[in-house]
């Protein structure tokens, strides 16, 4: 599978940015998916995560709240929705899939993941 990250840009605080991740191949509901981020100078860490039947999805305690996680299976695309956005936001972004036996567990750790996007950066003002 090939994922293709988008939307990110500049965005001044408060605004909001709708990141895509579309796949090539076979459809997200063979995948569990996670959207994750890496701040300069800092270790990528996990944003979200939606489970390979949508069902089940996580948000990490830093964007509760602001992210959502979701899909359009007919686009073959996911979707991480960000509002009220924050300078602290500021990362280049990726999304990652990983095949899942169990339609309602999602993946948190880095390492769980197989597959990788190129990464969009998400750049945003105070």
């Amino acid at each position: 599978v090939q994922l293709q990250a988008s939307g990110g840009g500049l965005v001044q605080a408060g605004g909001s940015l709708r990141l895509s991740c579309a796949a090539s191949g076979r459809p997200f509901s063979y995948y569990a998916v996670g959207w994750f981020r890496q701040a300069p100078g800092k270790v990528r860490e996990s944003v979200a995560a939606a489970s390979r039947s949508g069902v089940s999805t996580y948000v990490e305690e830093s964007v509760k709240g602001r992210f959502t996680i979701s899909r359009d299976s007919a686009k073959n695309t996911v979707y991480l929705q960000m509002n009220s956005l924050k300078p602290e936001d500021t990362a280049v972004y990726y999304c990652a899939v990983r095949t899942s036996y169990s339609s309602g567990t999602y993946y948190r750790a880095e390492h769980e993941y197989n597959y990788w996007g190129q990464g969009t950066q998400v750049t945003v003002s105070s």
